[in-house]
């Protein structure tokens, strides 16, 4: 992305931080003009960052993975999945809409194989203390984050953030070192 005058950088923000609340409470399908009025700016200026409903989306998921990225580095494996895990329940709608896209959809595609380089390094470290069954791969932890969307199902914020933690113990035990495949 090319680099945006600070006053367009922050109206940028502004309005993902308003699709980012909009959407948690009111779903995916939410009429964007409760993002434009929370962001406080006008349609035009929504239109002229995203074109779509679509793209909005996207830039939601792509700055979760940015912040994603940046606190990944040297991080344990499983805080790591906790993490995901824990962003996956904070914005519910676009999880399920990442969730609910075709495999093939270009977009999806993307997202996990940048998901997949997410856990690379961690998943290295894990296997060089044992701390993993040897044959986890970055793949088997992109599975594991869409298996944790499960966790979407809790009726509040707290249920799913209980769900996503008890998920994760009872896949940790999946991965652990020792575990046997079927």
């Amino acid at each position: 992305m090319t680099q945006l005058r600070p006053d367009a950088a922050l109206r940028r923000d502004q309005i993902l931080d308003a699709a980012d609340a909009v959407f948690s409470e009111r779903g995916i399908t939410a009429p964007l003009d409760l993002v434009v009025t929370r962001a406080g700016v006008g349609r035009a200026t929504l239109y002229r960052n995203f074109p779509d409903r679509a793209a909005l989306v996207e830039a939601l998921f792509e700055r979760a993975l940015d912040e994603l990225e940046a606190g990944a580095a040297g991080q344990d494996l499983f805080a790591l999945v906790e993490q995901v895990g824990l962003r996956i329940v904070a914005t519910p709608a676009v999880a399920d809409y990442w969730r609910a896209l075709e495999p093939g959809d270009a977009g999806a595609k993307a997202a996990r194989e940048r998901l997949a380089r997410l856990f690379r390094a961690p998943l290295a470290a894990a296997l060089r203390r044992q701390a993993c069954r040897a044959d986890l791969r970055p793949a088997d932890l992109v599975l594991v984050c869409g298996m944790l969307g499960a966790a979407l199902r809790g009726a509040t914020p707290a249920q799913r953030r209980l769900l996503v933690r008890r998920a994760i113990d009872l896949l940790q035990v999946g991965v652990a070192a020792g575990a046997r495949p079927r």
